[in-house]
């Protein structure tokens, strides 16, 4: 097995035959990743060497220490934490080869095409069809809330390949090529003024057998790794003791006396405590993910998160008085990651509502948490034997 001695020996080779200093970026990546250095716990040839995944540490704390350049993790995300581990989980050898160098790299971005119009919190009720053709699948339906479609070469799309079977079972995980005829992006225009999301239509897009992911039938399984890392992605951001949302608030409070009082004082250090509890447990589920157990967990932490955003943003619109009500800029935008602490107060207060929508509603997100956490019996569900095209829409 390798250990960290090992790891720190090829880190250190990595480095002396691509110097961060006069290696190009792109060239740099693509030599960490075929020396096993990219993500330590896949397996050797995908990037990785099957070595535990707590000792990716110790590559990155010398990679770093060297100034080597990373793959820009958060314009990558969806790529990263939701296909990559789906793609590990179910893809085929000749997918894996093909797939996962440049999406860890960053020369492919990824999308997610699975939010519908009719079916937002109720996912398994899409109506998007995949109907087979020879050795190829024809796609129509339209997709929403997609984000960097407009910048996407692969989605990841789950769509419904038997209408007579329950709404669960029905489903099959493609991956779709967004540069293929038949896909068409828009810009889907915010509150906040930005149009960082997208509505999809597919129209007749062919899609080879060769891109499922898992069985014909299984989407809905195989999609449940991708939700589950994605809830761990969104929820359990890493961030620093005071960061991300309480930030400006809290530097407020100190910079500016002439705004305080009694009642906001006191809901401030409620919410400073409670963003700080958020960060450990964020903590302890990453430690879980390294175990490889992402679990339902990630659930309730994206749900706290969702719901402890929209308080301190709140919080601070409060303390800025009429200045919070100000907005900086409505030109639209097109972003490719959100920035939270780089815009204003009112930015940050609009922006948070979609955080309980976004990667599951905060609806959808307490049921998983009562019926998989708390093991309390679930709701009576009229629709789970009924055959999709039967159910009423």
């Amino acid at each position: 097995m390798t250990d960290a001695a090992e790891l720190s020996l090829r880190t250190r080779e990595l480095l002396a035959a691509h110097p961060p200093e006069s290696t190009d970026r792109l060239d740099f990546l693509k030599a960490r990743f075929d020396a096993g250095l990219a993500w330590v716990h896949f397996p050797e040839g995908l990037g990785g060497l099957g070595a535990p995944r707590s000792l990716q540490a110790v590559v990155d704390a010398e990679l770093e220490a060297a100034g080597a350049p990373d793959n820009d993790p958060r314009r990558i995300g969806i790529g990263l934490g939701m296909a990559a581990p789906t793609i590990l989980a179910y893809g085929t050898d000749e997918q894996k080869r093909r797939l996962l160098r440049p999406l860890w790299v960053g020369e492919e971005v990824w999308c997610q095409l699975f939010s519908e119009p009719g079916a937002g919190s109720d996912l398994a009720a899409l109506g998007t069809r995949a109907v087979r053709d020879g050795d190829a699948w024809v796609v129509n339906g339209q997709k929403v809330w997609t984000s960097n479609a407009h910048n996407a070469r692969w989605a990841i799309l789950i769509a419904r390949t038997d209408p007579d079977l329950p709404k669960h079972r029905g489903i099959t995980y493609f991956v779709c090529d967004m540069t293929d005829p038949g896909v068409e992006v828009r810009p889907l225009r915010q509150i906040t003024g930005e149009a960082e999301f997208n509505e999809v239509f597919l129209s007749d897009v062919r899609i080879p057998d060769a891109m499922r992911l898992g069985e014909i039938g299984d989407g809905w399984k195989v999609a449940q790794t991708t939700l589950m890392n994605e809830r761990v992605a969104i929820g359990g951001m890493r961030l620093p003791r005071e960061g991300g949302m309480i930030a400006p608030v809290a530097k407020a409070w100190r910079e500016r006396p002439e705004l305080r009082t009694h009642d906001l004082h006191q809901r401030l250090l409620q919410l400073w405590v409670e963003t700080e509890v958020a960060r450990l447990t964020g903590e302890r589920l990453r430690q879980q993910l390294v175990a490889g157990h992402p679990g339902p967990e990630g659930s309730g932490m994206k749900l706290g998160f969702a719901r402890l955003n929209q308080k301190v943003s709140g919080l601070e619109v409060e303390l800025l008085g009429e200045e919070g009500l100000l907005y900086d800029d409505w030109t639209m935008r097109r972003p490719e990651i959100v920035d939270f602490v780089g815009r204003e107060a009112g930015y940050r207060y609009l922006r948070s509502k979609g955080n309980s929508i976004e990667g599951g509603t905060s609806e959808v997100l307490l049921n998983i948490v009562a019926e998989r956490v708390l093991g309390l019996p679930s709701e009576p569900r009229t629709d789970k034997d009924v055959a999709w095209k039967d159910l009423a829409r």
